[in-house]
């Protein structure tokens, strides 16, 4: 573990707006005023050099971390690195690489099938589900899905629905085999499952689509906002939204019908996030700024608890529900960072 090296930091940051530019980022730089889209999604914002040390403690990855889940059965926090493509196992408590499973191809986002494991590894250039067991490392099924699973997620009933983010569709899984596509979608983004209820950013039409995996239909299409990327359910049954170029977080309901119930500005960039079941928090990312905000719910809707520095182009949140550990990946320099406890 090391505290932040700033010369390294700045060496990179050209490099790091380079990239994120040829992404995709919304704003200027690409001959568009802000707020335009063009039908393109929305990216995380390029983040600057930090102006603070990452609040915590830091741990060095091989290579560029993106993507990360926390199990509170195991304590193992799993994050995903670049090149070459590997799944980083970690402890938790300690900040000790435990091991390191390799892929066959890369991932942007995990999430666990059930706390224990096993973690969900959507490999988005190999088209591929598969499934990695908790503690081991062992690699599990692997299941052809659609084209670039971006993302997926595990509903009430055991379903697994994968975001085939380029294939404008959400392959549903079960064991080894894909028993339903829906292709209702134009570009899959982030994706939760509150319950039996699986909620789809589509980040090219800006929605949230809510689909029935007992049923298997389509229940709700809404509005999400200018620029929603991720999604993540609270223990209300409700589904979080973020709005990455809206600089917002979007409630919604979804029971009865689903539907906005509160709104609350976000400026940053936000783009990561993580919740915390058992404090009701949610822990979202500021790319832009390279800090991690903490938002207690309420009556009252979201509220700002704490806000912390972070490691640089901190795209992927995750946190222990259990120790009430935060983790945040460095995209830009391949770092693993563990924010106090309960700040």
């Amino acid at each position: 573990m090391r505290t932040l090296d700033r010369r390294r930091s700045y060496r990179l940051v050209a490099l790091g707006l380079a990239t994120a530019l040829a992404a995709g980022c919304a704003g200027e730089a690409d001959g568009r005023r802000a707020g335009e889209t063009n039908g393109r999604a929305a990216e995380p914002a390029p983040a600057p050099s930090p102006a603070e040390a990452p609040a915590g403690r830091v741990v060095e990855l091989p290579s560029a971390a993106e993507g990360i889940v926390a199990d509170p059965s195991t304590h193992i926090v799993a994050v995903g690195v670049r090149n070459p493509p590997a799944l980083v196992l970690v402890d938790g408590r300690s900040g000790r690489v435990r091991r390191r499973v390799e892929l066959p191809g890369h991932l942007r986002h995990l999430q666990l099938q059930a706390p224990g494991g096993p973690v969900l590894v959507p490999l988005e250039d190999a088209d591929r589900l598969v499934r990695v067991d908790l503690p081991s490392g062992k690699i599990g099924d692997s299941v052809p899905t659609g084209k670039h699973p971006h993302d997926a997620t595990a509903a009430g009933n055991g379903a697994v629905f994968v975001a085939d983010e380029f294939g404008k569709a959400v392959s549903v899984v079960r064991g080894e085999k894909v028993v339903h596509t829906f292709r209702d979608v134009a570009q899959p983004g982030g994706i939760a499952a509150a319950g039996n209820l699986v909620g789809l950013v589509d980040v090219r039409d800006n929605t949230l689509t809510v689909y029935d995996a007992e049923r298997l239909v389509q229940v709700a299409r809404v509005d999400a906002g200018s620029g929603p990327t991720h999604t993540v359910a609270d223990r209300r049954g409700r589904l979080v939204v973020i709005d990455t170029r809206g600089e917002a977080i979007l409630v919604f309901a979804l029971r009865p019908t689903v539907r906005l119930v509160s709104r609350t500005p976000l400026p940053g960039h936000p783009y990561g996030v993580a919740y915390d079941t058992r404090r009701d928090r949610l822990w979202v990312t500021l790319t832009g700024r390279n800090q991690l905000v903490g938002l207690d719910f309420g009556a009252g809707g979201p509220r700002e608890a704490v806000r912390l520095p972070t490691v640089r182009q901190p795209n992927t949140v995750a946190v222990d529900a259990t120790s009430g550990l935060v983790f945040v990946t460095g995209r830009a320099d391949g770092d693993l960072q563990i924010a106090p406890r309960n700040p």
